[in-house]
């Protein structure tokens, strides 16, 4: 019996074709079968490179004393004297510690609050009352920001408005709450527990969704309640999307939101009612100071970044989970 060496040969004498060609074949296939998901994606990823990463390119201002007249590349060039500027600003500790506080706050208090709604919601049987509970705490996502601060001082005004006056019907007097430093960063987190609490709750609902069925049947057999089922069950499957998304809000806790801080702001708080973002639109665009402005902006980039990296290294050593 003779043996045919041709076919007898190992696979791993076998060269492998270039892996760079397999993966454009591959590509070329999949936008070949799925062009319509390719050409939905292409307006997104336009926006994002024009009005996102070609704009990074103007972050140079923040190294040179930028004026109109030259333009960006045509300003002189100081290097990082408008950093040391920023160091040394008595104001600049006050306004660190403001964006930084009121943002751990915020991230703090925002995140077991759409949990505990999504597994309260998760065991409720009736229809009915699940929908509108999802409808009435969803609804407050999509109102305006001017609409909300509106509705806010209207509530809180000492004359005119319900907490106003139900404290002087008991006799407290006028108490105007807007204009008390100490009370700002809870009349913005409450605001915003408000509107974000139940459109983040729906993040958690679809993680449950996910969940095994059977878990829940070996669960009941095993005589679990129902506060046993969510320990054992519910949270673990939660915990990868927690952990996602405490690490976006980490990673976004220097680039709290400007419109509703500003529009809350007045002379009487602005201790701690000044942030980052505040006193780069007074500097920045009301003193016509482009390059302090870019300059605070890019400390705050960069601050961001480091948190962000930081939080995902701990996440994926402590977790195993993380974005990458």
């Amino acid at each position: 019996m003779t043996l045919d060496v041709e076919h007898a040969r190992p696979a791993a004498a076998v060269i492998p074709p270039s892996r760079r060609l397999t993966t454009r074949a591959r590509f070329s296939r999949s936008v070949r079968r799925y062009w319509q998901l390719y050409l939905l994606l292409l307006l997104p990823i336009v926006w994002f490179i024009v009005f996102r990463y070609v704009p990074m390119a103007n972050a140079i201002i923040a190294f040179k004393n930028y004026n109109p007249i030259d333009g960006v590349w045509g300003s002189p060039w100081v290097g990082f004297d408008n950093f040391e500027r920023l160091f040394r600003n008595p104001v600049f500790p006050r306004l660190v510690a403001n964006t930084f506080i009121l943002a751990a706050y915020t991230l703090i208090a925002s995140l077991p609050l759409p949990i505990i709604l999504a597994l309260a919601l998760n065991e409720v049987r009736l229809r009915f009352f699940k929908r509108t509970v999802q409808l009435m705490t969803y609804a407050p996502y999509f109102i305006s920001t001017v609409v909300i601060v509106s509705m806010t001082i209207l509530l809180l005004s000492p004359r005119v408005g319900l907490l106003g006056r139900t404290f002087s019907f008991f006799g407290a007097g006028q108490v105007d709450l807007l204009a008390d430093a100490d009370f700002f960063r809870h009349i913005y987190v409450a605001t915003d527990l408000w509107t974000t609490t139940g459109y983040s709750a729906v993040i958690y609902l679809a993680a449950l969704a996910s969940v095994d069925v059977s878990l829940y049947e070996a669960a009941k057999i095993d005589g679990a309640s129902r506060l046993q089922k969510i320990r054992h069950v519910d949270l673990p499957a939660l915990m990868p999307t927690a952990t996602i998304i405490l690490i976006l809000g980490v990673g976004n806790i220097m680039a709290i939101g400007f419109e509703k801080a500003f529009l809350l702001q007045n002379a009487l708080n602005l201790s701690t009612s000044e942030i980052i973002p505040t006193y780069v639109y007074k500097t920045g665009i009301l003193n016509a100071n482009f390059s302090l402005g870019a300059t605070i902006g890019l400390f705050n980039a960069v601050i961001s970044l480091v948190l962000l990296l930081v939080v995902n290294a701990v996440s994926k050593r402590v977790t195993g989970s993380g974005l990458w």
